[in-house]
């Protein structure tokens, strides 16, 4: 059975993994709350639609892809939201990266309703988005998260299935973790070899050809070697990401170093302006560190 997709937020990650479905040939409903981020998706084939309500009422599977918590709930509970439909026979994909609990809260809400809910946050930033190379990080229903696999696989390269909702959620946040940790390692082994006088660029070589080179790095050379990060992945993202990961920890009562590390410099980079940047622009706010 083909299903009527629905998809809420069209930012960074949203337009190109709904752009993937319609070049699949799936009939996509598409709502924005800045209207005009659809256009190009409605050329590309996609049906805009007016409200979360009307996406649920007009589609058989809603995606959410939105960029916090507090945005989740706008549109789950607010005048013409979600909430407001009949979600009898609806499944509910929140692609978003939130917190555990805030994941389980959610599926309460939807099931309460009579939907149906996955958590399934994805691995992977815009140009991995664009090729469709995403892993996807499903928690729900083993049956439902087969259901979505089609669709999962139009969107990625693989989809691993934690458990039930909460357990995507605390994979999205470990894997999160270590992307923190690896773009500021990165950061701190270009300036320390900058100050022992090493030509920028042949560290970054030295790092292409070792055991540390990795797909991420190689794509975000250019930035280094430029000191501009346009961004795939925003440092604004990336600090509340680990924010999360910073919140769970202090619940657990866990020693984790370097996630305290991290979120400090993450949290510091954002605040000195640097939230619209990519997260590899933790190097920038580094060298200013270490100017002073």
């Amino acid at each position: 059975m083909q299903h009527t997709l629905g998809w809420i937020g069209l930012g960074y990650m949203g337009n190109p993994m709904t752009k993937n479905l319609l070049k699949a040939e799936y009939h996509v409903n598409v709502y924005n709350r800045s209207a005009d981020k659809a256009a190009p998706l409605v050329d590309a084939g996609a049906v805009q639609l007016s409200s979360p309500k009307e996406i649920v009422e007009k589609s058989d599977v809603i995606f959410l892809m939105l960029s916090n918590t507090k945005a989740i709930e706008a549109v789950l509970t607010e005048e013409n939201g979600v909430l407001e439909a009949d979600l009898h026979s609806k499944i509910i994909v929140n692609m978003s990266t939130i917190a555990p609990d805030e994941a389980v809260g959610f599926a309460k809400m939807i099931e309460e309703k009579g939907g149906t809910y996955v958590d399934a946050p994805v691995s992977g930033s815009v140009g991995v988005a664009q090729t469709g190379q995403l892993v996807v990080l499903a928690g729900g229903d083993a049956e439902v998260v087969k259901t979505l696999k089609p669709y999962f696989d139009v969107l990625g390269k693989e989809t691993i299935h934690f458990g039930p909702s909460g357990k995507a959620s605390a994979a999205k946040l470990s894997i999160n973790l270590l992307l923190g940790i690896v773009g500021q390692g990165v950061g701190e082994t270009l300036l320390l070899g900058e100050k022992f006088g090493l030509e920028k660029e042949k560290i970054l070589e030295m790092i292409s050809q070792s055991g540390m080179n990795t797909p991420l790095f190689q794509g975000k050379k250019d930035m280094y070697r430029n000191e501009e990060f346009p961004a795939a992945f925003k440092v604004e993202l990336m600090s509340k990401d680990l924010g999360l990961v910073k919140n769970e920890v202090d619940r657990m009562e866990g020693i984790y170093p370097l996630a305290e590390a991290v979120n400090q410099t993450y949290r510091e980079a954002k605040e000195n302006g640097k939230g619209e940047l990519d997260m590899g622009a933790v190097y920038l706010e580094l060298k200013e560190k270490n100017q002073r």
